[in-house]
């Protein structure tokens, strides 16, 4: 009975690992972009960019949309999208429609983020740990597309791109799989606004911070595999280990944070993470020699603890805009950092990388002071004017 109530959780994070691919997969051709098209770091980092603007632009409509309508079947079409658009991107033969195709690929990621979100916390019944399971499974696709896209690219340069296209196929079905696990118990129309009150305010300064880990999780992306060459003097197999190390500790950082939510809260998780993602963003930037992967390591950590926390508490500030709440702290804020990354390359064309990534030492800083003060949300059920737990919606679950 378990396995079969675990099981639309399960498939949804299994296709939330097909469809991230196409987060990593963007940062991780920005190397191969400039060595076989000569891009520069500014034009190489127009290319996340392309990435992130529509997809932030588009996120917080498709939020909404979820919030009034049922969309099961957005989930495979948006696999589909997602993984064709960085499928196209190596074979064009103009920046301009390289552009355009991880463009329609962000807007893929886009479309899908909310939905899933929203299901996978019905899936979770609120639990932590089980949402946490399900940010695994993207924090998975993230660390497996550096490795997928050197192999592809080994087999035939960029030329070979259409065959990324092969995880999406593989989401799309998980996706539709999922769905029909899960049943019909969603209404086509949800004139559910949940219970409860939004805390607006709250929300806003929760997002502020989740943009300043966003901006400094996308510039690192970007830009740690060419940096991680220059401080070690390796080649292309050294980057491709950096940022394999940042995305795989996003996975293991994950299902951490669940757990020490569960325990310590999950607004004490989040503001030490921050502060932990201070000091190991200067030890990338600042310590040379082999010793950075330790510290690429560590901010993998400080970025990705808190990851699946961000979901929940902004679906608690907003529980009567679930969906709303996913495509903000889920999405927007995630690829808005790619709106900082042309000024992240423009700056390290005229000076140094090295000079580039020192600004993102202080964001998560800035995260911080953003956090000081804010309450745990209550969880959904509780009692208007009941204390919540500070552990959270998990906390009275286990």
């Amino acid at each position: 009975m378990t396995a079969n109530r675990n099981r639309p959780l399960t498939l949804m994070s299994l296709g939330h690992a097909c469809v991230d691919v196409y987060q990593g997969a963007v940062a991780a051709l920005v190397p191969f972009f400039v060595s076989e098209r000569a891009y520069t770091y500014a034009a190489a980092s127009g290319v996340v960019l392309a990435a992130s603007l529509l997809s932030s632009l588009v996120q917080p409509l498709f939020g909404a949309l979820t919030d009034r309508w049922a969309m099961p079947w957005l989930l495979p079409l948006s696999a589909l999208t997602a993984g064709a658009g960085v499928a196209l991107s190596g074979i064009t033969g103009s920046y301009a429609l390289t552009l355009l195709a991880v463009a329609v690929s962000g807007i893929g990621v886009a479309a899908y983020h909310p939905e899933a979100a929203r299901a996978a916390r019905d899936a979770a019944r609120g639990r932590h740990t089980a949402m946490g399971w399900f940010s695994l499974g993207g924090n998975v696709g993230f660390a497996l597309a550096p490795l997928l896209v050197s192999a592809v690219v080994a087999l035939g340069g960029l030329r070979a791109s259409p065959l990324l296209v092969v995880p999406a196929l593989a989401g799309a079905a998980l996706c539709a799989a999922a769905v029909r696990s899960a049943g019909t118990r969603a209404p086509a129309v949800r004139t559910g606004l949940g219970a409860g009150t939004d805390d607006w305010p709250s929300f806003l300064r929760l997002s502020g911070a989740v943009v300043c880990r966003s901006v400094v999780f996308v510039g690192l992306s970007a830009f740690v595999s060419l940096y991680v060459r220059e401080r070690t003097g390796g080649g292309g197999a050294a980057g491709t280990a950096a940022l394999f190390v940042l995305y795989l500790g996003g996975a293991v950082g994950t299902l951490a944070g669940g757990r020490l939510a569960d325990r310590y809260g999950r607004l004490a998780v989040v503001r030490g993470s921050y502060a932990l993602s201070v000091l190991a963003v200067a030890g990338v930037v600042l310590v040379p020699g082999p010793v950075v992967y330790l510290f690429v390591a560590l901010t993998s950590a400080g970025l990705y603890v808190p990851f699946s926390l961000h979901i929940t508490l902004g679906q608690d500030f907003l529980p009567r805009r679930v969906g709303t709440a996913s495509g903000v702290t889920l999405g927007l804020t995630v690829s808005v950092g790619g709106v900082a990354a042309p000024a992240v390359g423009a700056l390290a064309d005229a000076t140094s990388l090295q000079v580039a990534l020192l600004p993102l030492i202080a964001l998560p800083a800035l995260g911080r002071l953003l956090l000081c003060g804010l309450r745990e949300p209550a969880a959904p059920g509780e009692a208007a004017g009941e204390p919540a737990d500070p552990r959270g919606v998990g906390a009275r679950r286990r």
